[in-house]
């Protein structure tokens, strides 16, 4: 089975970001939410271990292990989204004053919703981001329901402005998708919608079955986020 992971729907058909009606499925209709709990809880032994070990090597600096932040899912309706905290307790406000003073920093963001050289980020914060080991809590998310192993990337209320499309709104954000596998840095925020429509009219057992073994290439290679 060939599937394009490296672009967004755009370069690789023009797929509509305001496409209608996704089609409809058994897997899309039950299928999926039925893969989701059972891998969950099937690896959920591993997971739990490594969380623990995580939280209890970040809480050394006094601080709460855990980030908890308020994201959209499925139909516009916000849910908390856990993490490992990944970044210095005062994040918000330390991003705030790099991008009052430093412009160019300023642009990057308002253009990426993130940095690429992030100051704010610790150094066993780095490790986690790059392995994505950080997102292991989200799982809690997944078999809430809040989530699905592979779908959009979470998107944060005060982004719903800056995304074009209408796809992410008919998904489960996922854990993994099409754009976090993908040369994720090298996109632009707004970029994500042309992946998230694309993946919402292919969606299938197959493609999350591929986007999941290369999310585990992703996770070895150590190129995440």
């Amino acid at each position: 089975m060939s599937i394009h992971l490296l672009h967004p729907a755009g370069s690789v058909g023009g797929i509509a970001l305001q496409a209608g009606p996704s089609r409809r499925s058994v897997y899309r209709a039950v299928g999926k939410r039925a893969l989701d709990i059972a891998l969950v809880l099937l690896t959920a032994p591993v997971t739990l271990t490594l969380v623990l070990m995580m939280a209890l090597l970040t809480a050394l600096d006094g601080s709460n292990p855990f980030f908890v932040q308020r994201r959209l899912g499925k139909g516009g309706r916000v849910f908390r989204m856990w993490k490992i905290r990944t970044m210095v307790p005062d994040a918000e406000g330390m991003l705030a004053r790099c991008l009052a003073a430093d412009p160019a920093l300023r642009r990057e963001w308002e253009s990426t919703q993130k940095l690429k050289e992030d100051e704010r980020v610790t150094p066993f914060g780095r490790m986690l981001r790059k392995t994505s080991l950080d997102e292991l809590p989200q799982l809690w998310n997944v078999l809430a329901g809040d989530m699905s192993l592979v779908g959009p990337r979470p998107m944060m209320p005060n982004q719903r402005d800056l995304y074009p499309g209408q796809a992410y709104f008919r998904l489960r954000p996922g854990i993994t998708g099409p754009w976090q596998v993908s040369e994720r840095n090298a996109t632009t925020f707004a970029a994500r919608a042309e992946f998230d429509a694309e993946y919402d009219l292919s969606l299938s057992f197959g493609r999350d079955v591929a986007i999941l073994s290369a999310t585990v290439g992703v996770v070895l290679k150590g190129t995440g986020h």
